[in-house]
């Protein structure tokens, strides 16, 4: 058992344990150990970070440890997440370092970490990286302390590792497109990627100041995108989170499109051109929709657990190329390692300019079970969850819903809740039914 690494690297409030100065500093010195060991010659490093004023703080700490045990740090500054995965690849380093929260409000923050070879760290790695943490730091001697270095053409980089994730001669004239880069990583990235692909590019939360970070805008929060559609007569809108990992998309009618909805519509178009590799992964939280749209056209379909290192972990297995999740993780292995936000959304644009893709006719012929979900507040999730008359009361309404909905009842991963999920094809049963099952938690 890991015991700071979660699903997604390690997170929290800003100066509460474990997402302290002290800590982190620690944290970099016991990652320099384990890379230095693991790699040839002195240890590398790519660190990226958001726009969250925390992330000065936790980077300079974070060099300080990989320099003490000897690592040599190359700093990205402002990057998507997944802007640090292609780096690390790029630059032949032995891991790469997001200072991110993802999707959180300003005064969390996170570290996460990523292999040589751009995807997320295995289990033991990362148990390894703990057990450093319980050693009393130390500090190489003077000749053998690693450097750190500035990289000024990152952000160019990426720029260009985007556009080329579509075909040279791919271009959006004639398209006018409103961006809602959630005042994070992306603000500097992505208006140039669509700019320069020839779009007519509108943008919003393009002013980072370190506080606003995901705050009512981008990938969680898309309302002000949708009115900004609708008063600009856009063709759509994309919105991003605050590391950029996540993307969903407003059509030209104001509707949103999660990411079930894009994991859905670039299977059919890889499956219609014959580029699709085996089926798709989801997770639990996928709408039944998608999975019914997908066996359709003989796609199979696999559900893994909430969050991004489980779909990988099943796209990996099973050797397929595209998964991941309604929150808008949209892992497409043929062109990055780790869910991309605008690359995904370049393979959407692609569908529309390239296949003659209507969005809004697809959003119309395309429609998700509504979904009701509930969260319960609990003293006990696992005693919750155990109870004998719940599980009784589960099986039943999935009886009753068996073909036209599901539930999905599942702990919190961070707070004491039960969240209860009931899907269907008719909104009312949906919704009923998770009240019912919501009055049934103890």
């Amino acid at each position: 058992m890991r015991k700071y690494f979660g699903t997604d690297g390690i997170r929290g409030t800003v100066g509460q344990y474990p997402i302290t100065p002290e800590f982190v500093l620690k944290l970099g010195w016991a990652a320099g150990k384990v890379l230095a060991q693991r790699g040839e010659g002195r240890g590398k490093v790519v660190i990226g970070k958001d726009t969250r004023i925390s992330g000065y703080m936790f980077e300079s700490v974070l060099e300080a440890g990989l320099t003490a045990a000897g690592v040599d740090s190359f700093l990205v500054g402002p990057m998507p997440t997944p802007a640090v995965a292609y780096l690390t690849r790029t630059f032949r380093a032995d891991a790469g370092i997001v200072i991110s929260a993802s999707h959180n409000p300003f005064h969390d923050n996170g570290i996460k970490f990523f292999s040589k070879d751009g995807t997320k760290l295995d289990d033991n790695i990362e148990q390894e990286i703990e057990s450093w943490l319980d050693k009393e730091m130390d500090t190489l001697p003077s000749e053998l302390l690693g450097k750190a270095y500035r990289i000024e053409d990152a952000s160019a980089r990426y720029v260009e590792f985007c556009k080329a994730s579509v075909p040279n001669d791919f271009s959006l004239k004639g398209m006018k497109v409103v961006l809602d880069c959630a005042h994070g990583a992306a603000y500097h990235i992505a208006p140039y990627v669509f700019k320069e692909l020839g779009a007519e590019v509108l943008t919003m939360g393009v002013s980072p100041d370190g506080l606003n970070i995901n705050k009512e805008c981008g990938a969680t929060h898309t309302i002000p995108l949708a009115e900004r559609v609708l008063t600009e007569q856009a063709d759509l809108g994309i919105a991003f989170d605050g590391d950029a990992d996540r993307v969903m998309f407003i059509d030209s009618a104001g509707q949103l499109i999660n990411g079930d909805q894009l994991i859905l519509l670039i299977a059919q178009v890889l499956k219609a051109n014959g580029e699709l590799k085996g089926g798709v992964v989801g997770t639990l939280m996928t709408n039944m929709a998608v999975e019914k749209a997908l066996e359709e056209i003989d796609v199979p379909f696999v559900r893994a657990k909430v969050g991004d290192r489980y779909v990988m972990e099943q796209l990996k297995g099973h050797g397929w190329n595209l998964g991941g999740e309604s929150s808008g993780h949209v892992i497409s292995l043929d062109h990055n390692s780790t869910g991309d936000g605008i690359v995904a959304a370049l393979q959407v644009l692609k569908a529309m300019k390239v296949d003659n893709l209507d969005l809004n006719q697809w959003v119309t012929d395309n429609p998700l079970f509504p979904q009701t979900l509930i969260n319960v507040r609990v003293e006990s999730s696992e005693n919750a969850l155990n109870n004998e008359e719940l599980k009784a009361d589960i099986d039943n309404v999935n009886k009753k819903l068996a073909g036209f909905g599901r539930v999905l009842i599942r702990a919190s991963g961070t707070e004491p809740l039960i969240r209860v999920m009931v899907e269907a094809n008719d909104p009312d049963l949906a919704k009923l039914n998770a009240e019912y099952l919501a009055s049934k938690i103890l």
